[in-house]
């Protein structure tokens, strides 16, 4: 099957770990919220348990989210999902993501390199590269996870990357978008010239950190191809008033999965 992450026209509203604006980030209620207003692109994060299991889970440590001590990467799944986040919201895991949202395509921010082998098995047994983006810091990792999963996924440049690419370098011929920062300290990223450079060069320009209908206003005018927020709502009015919001052709509906209270990735299917 052929790829179908980014092949809508106009641009890619992106909702950032589910639109931590409307909820507990990383959250099913979360990205159901999204997924209500619209959204079909969804951007999460992807870490590890220790014994293989994906999880949407942004940092290294529990504390900020769940006011716990210690490392995901620490905890088994049946650990993991007794976590609430914000007091309230369980911690998905990545297959029931999948599952649950067939018609969502997803940005996966991969936060660890020992997660790329149950990452790539859990893609795989959903059937899912083709309606994947990866990004994450490191180019290898992103291009290791390519080449296992195959030309049906696509993958952003490396975070890492970004000052060789900013100063002119490459080129990265595997990555097919660009995911700029807003604002790197008081320097404002993305420019006209930079998007169209971009461009020629075959990448898609997709801003992330972008919260404001302001900035919204003027990045959409510089020519970007894809916004990530945390404030889905503001997005989607930007959009709307620009007669740029590209409404679902036809619902999909989340789908129905129980949870699984234990086991890994290599034991569900």
């Amino acid at each position: 099957m052929s790829r179908t992450y980014g092949i809508e026209p106009g641009v890619l509203a992106i909702a950032h770990r589910g639109g931590r604006s409307l909820g507990p980030e990383n959250t099913m209620e979360t990205f159901e919220r999204s997924f209500a207003l619209g959204y079909r692109y969804l951007e999460t994060d992807v870490r590890t348990t220790s014994d293989g299991v994906c999880v949407a889970f942004h940092d290294r440590t529990l504390r900020r989210v769940t006011g716990r001590p210690g490392r995901i990467a620490d905890l088994t799944w049946d650990e993991a999902r007794r976590l609430r986040v914000d007091g309230t919201a369980a911690v998905p895991r990545l297959d029931e993501l999948l599952a649950a949202w067939p018609g969502v395509r997803w940005v996966i921010d991969v936060k660890q390199p020992t997660s790329l082998v149950s990452l790539v098995r859990v893609l795989r047994r959903a059937g899912a590269a083709r309606r994947i983006c990866l990004s994450g810091t490191w180019q290898r990792w992103l291009d290791d996870a390519a080449e296992a999963l195959g030309p049906q996924v696509s993958t952003a440049l490396g975070w890492g990357n970004l000052p060789r690419y900013l100063a002119g370098g490459g080129p990265f011929p595997r990555a097919r978008y660009v995911h700029l920062p807003l604002m790197a300290g008081s320097w404002r990223v993305p420019s006209p010239a930079l998007v169209a450079r971009s461009h020629e060069r075959g990448l898609r320009v997709v801003v992330w950190g972008v919260d404001r209908a302001t900035d919204i206003h003027r990045l959409l005018d510089d020519g970007v191809d894809g916004i990530i927020t945390d404030h889905p709502d503001v997005l989607r009015e930007a959009l709307v008033a620009r007669d740029a919001w590209r409404a679902p052709t036809a619902p999909v509906r989340r789908r129905a999965r129980p949870r699984t209270p234990t086991g890994t990735e290599a034991s569900t299917g």
